[in-house]
């Protein structure tokens, strides 16, 4: 690995995250719930929601920051990632749901079907579920991005035909005859590989998942952005015309980092899934995907750093407005995404990096 690899933004970022991996379950497992340093089981949960959407922007990051290319629906590559997963704990419900049907998931019994559909069958297999959580929206993202990139859609069209495939999407899986459980979508999870999800063992395992999930995603799209496929990348994003001239294939340069980032998106929306305990339609909502670009954008595009601090900082306001203040969150939001763009044009961290330039 050469310098440029391991700068000291990845340093930190490898070093808070190990922290917090030992750190967290510690707290919660080991010390007393009398303590002040005590966590509770539902803060774990909540932070581990919190790194499913960094891992979230990261992937928006990847494409937007380093290839210019700003989707707007990449809520459903994290949707149908958490569906796979979700399909998974629906199977291992068995007998123990509301109609005690040991193979159809309560919703299709309350429906009337009679038999499993054929594209819930391999979803009792924990290995099966995560292969799909990648590539259903690897493939998604392959089709997609093959028929815009070679079309040369870019630009605000891009945007709008992302934005318009995930509300085609969210109306889909509202459908209840799609089988993916309608408007309540797919809750009521029992056991993640016969371990009870209530327990806080699981909880713990769910959580430290999740960490090392975003340390990889992190050097994943570090190890792009510092190789020449980043170079290029780049190089696509402040000069289209000219990277094509001198002869690159731009098309594949952007069909494959756009797959890439599905598929980082997809593995978020898997672990989401088993620690807030549903998924459901709205996860399409074009809003979502609007919002992880906010958080993008006020930690700081191409930075990658940036947008896990975005992702953290923007969900932590929206917890606490939605407690103390939950009739002006999306003021908040908005206000906040106004205030960034005028007095923080690169975001967070590029105030950071000012400050760290002028110390």
């Amino acid at each position: 690995m050469n310098r440029t690899f391991f700068d000291r933004p990845t340093v930190w970022m490898m070093v808070v995250l190990a922290a917090l991996a030992v750190l967290v379950p510690m707290m919660n497992l080991l010390v007393p719930e009398t303590s002040p340093l005590h966590l509770e089981t539902y803060t774990v949960s909540l932070l581990g929601k919190y790194l499913c959407y960094a891992i979230l922007a990261l992937s928006v990051d990847l494409i937007w920051g380093y290839l210019g290319i700003l989707s707007l629906g990449h809520g459903a590559f994290f949707a149908l990632g958490g569906y796979a997963m979700g399909m998974y704990l629906m199977r291992q419900i068995g007998d123990r749901g509301v109609y005690g049907n040991p193979e159809l998931p309560d919703f299709m019994v309350f429906l009337n079907w009679t038999e499993l559909p054929w594209f819930w069958s391999g979803f009792d297999q924990f290995w099966f579920a995560c292969l799909m959580a990648v590539v259903i929206p690897g493939l998604l993202a392959f089709v997609f991005g093959w028929l815009a990139f070679r079309s040369r859609v870019s630009g605000v069209y891009f945007s709008i035909m992302t934005q318009a495939m995930t509300f085609a999407l969210m109306l889909a899986f509202f459908r209840n005859e799609m089988g993916f459980g309608g408007n309540n979508g797919l809750t009521d999870f029992k056991d993640l590989l016969g371990f009870s999800l209530q327990s806080d063992g699981v909880r713990m395992g769910l959580f430290v998942a999740t960490v090392v999930a975003l340390m990889l995603a992190y050097l994943l799209c570090r190890s792009v952005v510092a190789s020449r496929l980043g170079a290029v990348s780049v190089a696509v994003r402040d000069a289209e015309s000219r990277t094509r001239f001198v002869g690159y294939k731009v098309e594949h340069v952007k069909l494959a980092l756009f797959v890439l980032s599905a598929v980082i998106a997809g593995i978020a929306g898997a672990l989401y899934v088993p620690q807030v305990g549903i998924i459901n339609p709205g996860e399409f909502s074009p809003l979502n995907s609007i919002e992880v670009v906010v958080w993008v954008a006020l930690g700081g595009r191409a930075t990658l750093f940036g947008a896990v601090i975005g992702a953290l900082l923007v969900n932590y306001a929206k917890s606490w407005f939605t407690v103390e203040f939950p009739e002006v969150w999306l003021f908040a939001l908005g206000a906040l995404f106004v205030l960034a763009t005028v007095y923080l044009p690169k975001g967070v961290s590029g105030l950071l990096r000012k400050q760290e330039a002028t110390a």
